[in-house]
């Protein structure tokens, strides 16, 4: 069955342990399945910096804000989840401890951490590892060519390697759950299980597909910054590379979200499919068919997450 609707909101999503985040215009909501089979279902209000500071939501600006947001929001969440499904008796209706400022600050500690890993593994080494393995620092599109081939397969290997550890796999299962129920809602569809099922599993407004656009867009980016600076300053080393690129990554995410925007609008022309394809080929690893238990969970996120008029 479906039901009429206006352009549905732009929403956002994640997979957590044993549950599914969604987030709507206003509020963020998280349902986790508790051991005993019931759902926990998490409310928070939520108002972005973009909404709060209009010069945010500018181009660009908005894609570098909006990662590092969603990343302490999402470390946040997936600590909530931890507590649910390892130990239900700890998660307390509508309780708050006493030891929110340390839990902010070492929230922040986290997310500080994970950036700097990310950066390392991701953008860091393949930096290096072009350098110390061929010799072609003077070649700006060729060196950036193959340190973006690198980057790209410590990624996929990553990925690969996660996908054998048996709580990632639930954990992918869910982020197909995730994907499903934001396309039931999005094709004006009713969220049930039953709607939901039938939903593709691959979205083109992933956060996976997201990173491969980055990688992507990175090649073009520093092939150009490294002509450049060689035109500039003469022969450029290792040092200089990642004194110049590193500081560049905000704008390359600004560019890369802005990118996927576009794709996901135009995801039904033929252009946009093929600018979204090798994104959702990515998925087939990072999501699975989830089963109806997972399904209802995130239909559960989803409900909480959207305003009661924009539901049947």
């Amino acid at each position: 069955m479906s039901r009429p609707t206006e352009k549905p909101p732009m929403l956002g999503g994640q997979a957590v342990i044993e549950g599914v985040m969604m987030r709507a215009p206003g509020m963020i909501a998280t349902a986790v399945r508790r051991a005993d089979g019931t759902i926990a279902v998490k409310k928070d209000r939520f108002v972005s910096l973009g909404e709060r500071y209009g010069f945010v939501k500018l181009p660009l600006i908005r894609g570098a804000v909006g990662i590092v947001e969603m990343l302490t929001v999402g470390i946040r969440t997936l600590n909530y989840s931890a507590e649910v499904a390892m130990a239900q008796e700890s998660v307390k209706a509508g309780g708050n401890g006493h030891a929110d400022g340390k839990m902010s600050f070492s929230l922040g500690l986290t997310v500080a951490f994970s950036l700097i890993i990310g950066v390392a593994l991701f953008f860091a080494a393949p930096i290096y590892i072009t350098t110390r393995l061929f010799s072609v620092e003077q070649q700006p599109f060729v060196f950036n060519l193959i340190a973006g081939g690198i980057r790209v397969l410590i990624f996929l290997g990553y990925l690969a390697v996660l996908s054998f550890m048996k709580d990632i796999k639930r954990l992918f299962q869910y982020h197909g759950a995730e994907h499903k129920a934001v396309f039931a809602h999005e094709q004006g569809r009713d969220l049930t299980v039953d709607a939901c099922r039938t939903q593709t599993r691959f979205h083109p407004r992933c956060g996976t597909s997201f990173m491969l656009v980055v990688m992507v867009v990175a090649i073009m980016s520093f092939a150009i910054i490294d002509a450049l600076l060689i035109s500039w300053l003469g022969p450029i080393n290792l040092a200089i590379r990642l004194a110049t690129h590193l500081p560049l990554l905000p704008l390359i995410a600004g560019v890369s979200y802005e990118f996927i925007r576009l794709s996901a609008r135009k995801s039904e022309t033929l252009l946009g499919r093929l600018v979204v394809a090798p994104g959702l080929w990515l998925q087939r690893i990072t999501t699975k068919e989830p089963d109806n238990d997972q399904i209802e969970v995130a239909v559960t996120a989803l409900k909480n997450a959207l305003p009661p008029e924009t539901q049947p």
